[in-house]
């Protein structure tokens, strides 16, 4: 790092690092004098970068937060969990709205040395997901997201132009709790003074943001994990189902997840309410926890239950080679 230009650079990413160092320490740490560190410095500023000295026993060189973001220095390391977190994002859906992930991902590819390039290629192209790729237009806009967090945040009211899934549209006023990323969606929850409760709205269904003066207080021990959960969990569906599990509800949460359906701690065990679609997906969901239940309502889930211990029975009975295999049938 004999060049001066390099020394500069390594300074930048000294500052990055670090809250605050002394020039003392920068001197250091770039093997010069402080005087050639203080000249370092005036040259970040003549290039618009935040750099400020702070005087005092305390004292030193910071990377003060700008109008603008500085250019990156990162280390290899670094390079690689940015590159992993975007990919990570854009396949899961917490990306924000197209292209802006894909430029990103751009911008850091180009620059970095080609042998690390060539090996997150080597990744990225072979990487698998065990999670569904999120519909492209699910990303809700950044502007959107930020504006919201920002109103989280300070407890501040907003004004936002709604879309339903039916396609009408309304002006809400909303208290927003909190913001909650769950199944490849962005959603945000909060007391909607047009129904006048709790409500949950999804990110890529919002139009504009418009922070109002008004502020709220959260509810006491809110949860907006808990609350989007278990709201998207009373979607109405055909089926009103209640069962009761023969285990502790400690094992129960770990095999049925708080989107699929409501359980509670009884004495008998842990009871199990949901909504369903499919009473033979969800015959075959019970089948799988591997703990006695007993089905209290509907009786179609009964009959739907036994419907699958019956097809169990016939596959475990046929004889191992020989038999040709019946025509394929869809799954439940």
């Amino acid at each position: 790092m004999s060049h001066p230009a390099g020394r500069v650079l390594a300074l930048l990413e000294l500052l990055q690092t670090r809250h605050r160092s002394t020039a003392p320490e920068l001197a250091g740490q770039l093997g010069v004098d402080e005087r050639t560190v203080r000249r370092y410095v005036a040259t970040l500023v003549e290039l618009g970068l935040p750099v400020t000295a702070d005087r005092g026993r305390h004292g030193g060189y910071r990377l003060h937060a700008g109008y603008k973001l500085p250019p990156l220095m990162l280390t290899d390391d670094e390079a690689v969990a940015v590159l992993l977190g975007l990919v990570v994002a854009e396949r899961v859906g917490l990306a924000t709205e197209q292209p802006a992930t894909a430029t990103a991902l751009a911008k850091i590819r180009r620059v970095l040395p080609v042998a690390l390039a060539d090996r997150l290629a080597a990744v990225q192209e072979h990487l698998g997901f065990t999670l569904r790729r999120a519909e492209p237009e699910r990303g809700p806009a950044s502007a959107t997201l930020l504006a919201l967090a920002s109103a989280t945040r300070h407890r501040q009211r907003v004004a936002l132009d709604y879309r339903s899934w039916r396609g009408e549209q309304s002006r809400r006023e909303l208290d927003p709790y909190g913001l909650v990323f769950h199944s490849g969606r962005w959603y945000v929850t909060g007391h909607d003074h047009r129904r006048g409760e709790v409500r949950t709205f999804r990110l890529d269904r919002i139009g504009t943001v418009t922070p109002g003066v008004a502020t709220f207080t959260v509810p006491p021990a809110f949860d907006a994990v808990a609350w989007v959960t278990r709201s998207l969990a009373g979607v109405p569906y055909r089926h009103e189902v209640e069962v009761v599990l023969e285990t502790d509800l400690v094992a129960a949460r770990r095999r049925i997840p708080p989107s699929v359906a409501e359980l509670t701690a009884t004495t008998d065990g842990v009871v199990l309410r949901a909504r369903a679609e499919s009473l033979p997906g969800l015959a075959a969901l019970l089948a799988g926890l591997g703990c006695p239940f007993t089905v209290r309502y509907p009786d179609a889930l009964r009959v739907a239950v036994a419907e699958h211990a019956r097809r169990l029975a016939e596959w475990a009975a046929r004889p191992a080679g020989g038999q040709p295999p019946s025509p394929r049938r869809p799954l439940d």
